[in-house]
């Protein structure tokens, strides 16, 4: 009897070990939290039902990296983990960027309307782009960060052209003639 119940232990254990991996890959399942993300960001993407206010968040989250970033590069007393504070911003702002990238496929699969959205980001990501290139080209420390900088920049660009090609695919709600 004592036999039957430990294989019966040891087959249930054996069970759950070789069934976490699969869960792990079911799409379903909720999300993990983005690490570049505070908890309460996470909370605000999660409540918006819809992809065009995600991008929204999403651009008004980069923005804000952006300007963290800034104002980093501009103070004089500087933290000894300087390079890990500006890496980390421009980690969580390409994130945010790709982030919402995402989003417009999502809406683009669903036929979700997001040209005001796509406005919004086409003009933030440019803006977001001539600040990168800048800080490229003469940056305080650019040593430091130049890698992440870099794939920042890449992403933005990426995000941009998805933006184009997203605003080509999109036409505009039917137009109601009077009668």
């Amino acid at each position: 009897m004592q036999h039957r119940i430990a294989v019966i232990v040891g087959a249930t254990l054996m069970g759950a070990l070789l069934a976490g991996p699969i869960l792990a890959r079911v799409p379903n399942r909720p999300a993990q939290k983005m690490d570049y993300l505070s908890e309460e960001e996470a909370d605000k993407i999660r409540d918006a039902r819809f992809p065009p206010d995600k991008i929204k968040l999403y651009v008004a989250f980069a923005e804000d990296r952006l300007t963290k970033f800034e104002y980093e590069l501009g103070r004089n007393a500087q933290e000894r983990r300087r390079s890990d504070i500006l890496n980390g911003l421009l980690n969580g702002y390409a994130g945010c960027v790709d982030d919402a990238s995402d989003q417009i496929a999502l809406a683009q699969e669903k036929h979700v309307d997001i040209r005001e959205a796509l406005k919004l980001m086409k003009t933030k990501d440019t803006a977001f782009l001539a600040t990168l290139q800048k800080y490229d080209k003469e940056g305080p420390d650019l040593d430091t960060y130049r890698d992440t900088l870099e794939d920042a920049i890449e992403g933005t660009k990426d995000a941009l052209s998805d933006i184009e090609d997203a605003l080509k695919e999109s036409q505009p709600p039917p137009v109601r003639r009077k009668q």
